[in-house]
């Protein structure tokens, strides 16, 4: 996943930026590698010294201090357990002139605060959501990729080097964005897999092959993922009756026989009771002709 951009007739490739990578777990050592493997001189720190000991074999400097690590480059990246974790490495070094990449996990919040304590402390600041498991950074096409917001001056001078350990995807000058981002797909991904243990859940004691079953569900999945295309038209228009196959009160009425199948089958509902009941209630405030996209309107709490 490196850039691939030629350089200039004539001209020799640029040398690989050096940077500093805060944070050696199992994601900042895996970002490492990769950096490493491109060429990137690197300077790692990490809490517990002994987690930098794989990289520093693999020719990391490594910084006796946060503040050490950050004054060895300009480009400084942190992969630490939190926000709190971060203030707290970073509390008392200079970042006067430094370019400073959040992957650590954090909530919009977080990263449109954290922007701000950058600010002021004279550095440039991206935040990062980072769509990838470890085993998937720095292997090519395994999919992975990083959200970035904040500072575009900083995203564009850098976006080669954060393209290395997976691709770089920026997705607005608001600090807060990336992590917005990160936490909807995650938070869409909970539902799936709340519906695919549900779904074992009911079929584990017949005579149905978990792995059969497996493939089937994959296929249905991947089919009712397209309704998202949709739902994004009617929430753009508010008019969740535009292009609706099945009713919101036919929905709602057949859930009763979900309900009794896991009653007969005596598998808990409450993976599926939240859904069901929202359901009920935008159907009961008369909204039964649109799709289930209305029920967003019960989610806003603004």
């Amino acid at each position: 996943m490196t850039d691939t951009t030629p350089s200039p007739a004539g001209s020799p490739a640029p040398s690989p930026a050096p940077l500093t990578l805060l944070g050696t777990g199992d994601m900042g050592s895996a970002l490492g590698r990769a950096w490493l493997a491109a060429g990137h001189p690197l300077t790692v720190w990490n809490r517990t010294p002994s987690r930098t000991e794989p990289l520093a074999v693999l020719g990391a400097e490594v910084a006796a201090s946060a503040a050490e690590a950050v004054a060895a480059n300009r480009l400084v990246v942190a992969c630490l357990l939190d926000d709190d974790s971060l203030g707290d490495a970073l509390d008392g070094t200079d970042l006067t002139g430094r370019d400073l990449v959040n992957l650590t996990t954090g909530t919009p919040g977080d990263g449109r605060a954290r922007a701000a304590w950058a600010r002021q402390r004279g550095a440039r600041f991206l935040d990062a959501g980072i769509m990838a498991v470890p085993p998937m950074v720095g292997a090519p096409d395994s999919g992975a990729y990083v959200f970035y917001s904040g500072s575009p001056a900083l995203f564009a001078e850098h976006r080669a080097t954060l393209a290395v350990p997976a691709a770089a995807t920026y997705v607005g000058e608001d600090p807060g964005f990336a992590a917005l981002h990160d936490v909807a797909l995650l938070s869409a991904m909970s539902g799936m897999f709340a519906g695919i243990l549900h779904a074992f859940a009911l079929v584990r004691h017949e005579d149905v092959p978990p792995r059969d079953f497996a493939a089937l569900l994959v296929d249905w999945l991947t089919a009712m993922a397209q309704s998202a295309h949709t739902a994004a038209e009617q929430i753009e228009t508010g008019d969740y009756g535009k292009g609706v196959v099945s009713n919101l009160a036919m929905q709602s009425a057949g859930n009763a026989t979900l309900l009794r199948t896991a009653e007969e089958q005596r598998v808990s509902p409450e993976l599926l009771a939240p859904y069901v009941e929202l359901m009920a209630r935008r159907v009961a405030a008369g909204h039964g002709a649109e799709d289930s996209t209305g029920m967003v309107e019960l989610l806003d709490l603004r």
